[in-house]
């Protein structure tokens, strides 16, 4: 995945192209891709950048309510820009982390398969890291359901329901 910026279906294409060959996977991105792109309309950018370890795996945070004390989410944090990074509730001061450009529908994707991920907090406006979208794992789990069960009795449908 290059940083240069591509619109939303070519996000897809490239999402659907680097999936494994596995018969499934490109399907299933071809099936829920309706709902991924609009959803990804939703959202003020292209490509967000997320905090992400050498490893490849991205920095998840445990937050918390301050009205309800004992209700805590899992949230990756996903900035418009590399300077937000370095404002973010989340200061990089780790060398095992940085901030990496990925395509607004790969997020939304992958959060897809990030069990333990309850939210992407989006951050729409450069320069504030204060006010953010949240789109919750389970909300678009649920939209991904339902056009699936549309697409039921396509060629798609023998995509398994739990494709993350």
């Amino acid at each position: 995945m290059n940083s240069v910026l591509m619109d939303l279906d070519q996000q897809i294409q490239a999402l659907a192209t680097e999936s494994p060959d596995d018969g499934v996977t490109g399907a299933a991105i071809t099936a829920i891709a309706p709902t991924l792109k609009t959803l990804a309309t939703q959202l003020k950018h292209l490509q967000y950048y997320v905090l992400q370890t050498l490893n490849q795996d991205w920095v998840m945070l445990t937050i918390s309510n301050r009205q309800q004390a004992n209700t805590a989410k899992n949230v990756v944090y996903a900035f418009p820009s590399l300077q937000d990074v370095a404002k973010g509730p989340y200061s990089v001061k780790d060398p095992q982390v940085m901030g990496v450009p990925v395509p607004v529908i790969h997020i939304l994707f992958k959060m897809l398969a990030m069990k333990p991920v309850d939210s992407i907090i989006f951050f729409e406006s450069p320069g504030n890291t204060k006010q953010g979208i949240e789109v919750r794992r389970d909300d678009l789990q649920t939209l991904v359901q339902k056009q699936l069960q549309q697409n039921q009795g396509t060629p798609t449908s023998n995509i398994p329901p739990d494709i993350a």
